[in-house]
């Protein structure tokens, strides 16, 4: 079975959208039981692609302001970013261009990215008002207008749609040359590690 090399994947959206979760379900099939904020993290996972295994280090970030200054350093070297957000905030979708937009074309130019909702399940929670929710059709819009690579939503709780994202990125990072030569350091990291 051939492997490729690393594909480095970087995920980012507001604190407590889910992100964490995420990555814990798809690397331990487990759902964490207490909330505990990320400054960062990372581990290297396999993902099989058709007749081969494509490696992946996926990156968490912190998602909240007193990050902002640390969150940079993440990005050096990343062939993809996914941007979250969680179906039950419609602040975290309109921050999608506020902030997680402007930071990755900021720090990392010419990087594809997914948008991807999370916490889907919520649509089946009797106590949701579902006015407050994001319907599908919403992100898969928002999706379209920032130019997203993918869209997906799924749910870290029940696991429906987790396995899907991370196959369509492995796949996707397999297929794609993303880390633009002259780019793969945003300026920060440049200074910082001397480049």
């Amino acid at each position: 079975m051939a492997t490729r090399e690393t594909g480095k994947v970087v995920v980012v959206g507001d604190g407590a959208c889910g992100k964490t979760c995420l990555l814990e379900v798809f690397k331990n099939d487990k759902f964490p039981k207490e909330y505990v904020p990320t400054v960062v993290d990372n581990f290297i996972k396999n993902v099989q692609v058709d007749d081969k295994a494509v490696t992946l280090a996926l990156w968490d970030t912190a998602g909240q302001e007193d990050y902002d200054t640390i969150r940079p350093l993440s990005y050096r070297g990343t062939n993809l970013v996914v941007l979250c957000y969680t179906i039950e905030n419609k602040k975290n979708l309109e921050n999608i261009n506020k902030k997680w937009l402007v930071e990755i074309k900021n720090y990392c130019p010419g990087v594809p990215f997914y948008l991807v909702g999370l916490k889907k399940d919520l649509r089946e929670d009797e106590d949701m008002d579902p006015e407050n929710l994001i319907s599908k059709e919403e992100g898969q819009k928002v999706s379209e207008e920032i130019g997203a690579a993918g869209f997906y939503e799924c749910s870290a709780l029940t696991r429906e749609g987790v396995d899907e994202i991370f196959v369509s990125v492995a796949k996707y990072v397999d297929e794609n040359d993303t880390v633009p030569e002259s780019k793969s350091a945003c300026a920060c990291c440049s200074c910082l590690l001397g480049g």
